[in-house]
């Protein structure tokens, strides 16, 4: 049976509103792996017998697709002061994994990350490209993060981990708090701007 794929509108409004080149927005693959493909190969970990899994016709999927204000704190210690970055970011979700992305216009700085959802949990990592004339100078950086989705699904809050220029490592809050579900043009226009 051929199988035929239809254009992602949605996805298309996202890349369009942030002014991205289709090979310069990363979509998601299709990421499911099925149990059988490991059945008596002996590739599973000990500790998969202490998880009990959830049967997938229990598994509810929660749409956290939208715009989200994202906003962390962190200590420069070259500076001897706490900060916070804040970007407007566009949350695409396909099944259980979350791409989520800063709109432009929102900070000099760029942020990506690419999370998991697991129940009210939120796994993954992040990388921020500092802006070229800031304090940083344009270094990239980048860590894991974990978020627990407060149940109103309005707010995720949690840490970051990452390394910093002396190789130690920082952590700190992260937050994302819901602003908007649609992600059209007319949206995203509306807050590719910096946050208040």
């Amino acid at each position: 049976m051929a199988r035929t794929t239809a254009p992602n509108t949605a996805l298309r409004a996202v890349r369009t509103g942030m002014r991205m080149k289709r090979d310069d927005f990363t979509e998601l693959p299709d990421c499911h792996i099925r149990d059988e493909q490991h059945g008596g190969d002996g590739l599973t970990s000990p500790m998969s017998d202490l998880a009990t899994p959830t049967p997938r016709s229990a598994t509810v999927h929660v749409s956290h697709e939208g715009v989200w204000l994202s906003r962390y704190q962190y200590h420069s210690s070259s500076r001897g002061e706490s900060f916070a970055g804040q970007h407007f970011v566009v949350v695409l979700q396909h099944g259980d994994r979350l791409t989520v992305r800063s709109l432009p216009g929102s900070a000099a700085s760029s942020l990506a990350l690419d999370l998991s959802v697991d129940g009210a949990v939120v796994t993954g990592t992040w990388v921020e490209q500092t802006d070229p004339a800031g304090h940083y100078r344009g270094a990239r950086y980048h860590g894991a993060i974990q978020l627990l989705v407060e149940p109103t699904g309005r707010r995720m809050a949690g840490k970051w981990v990452g390394f910093g220029k002396d190789m130690d490592v920082n952590t700190g809050p992260w937050e994302l708090t819901f602003q908007d579900a649609s992600t059209s043009k007319t949206t995203l226009d509306r807050y590719n701007t910096p946050p208040e």
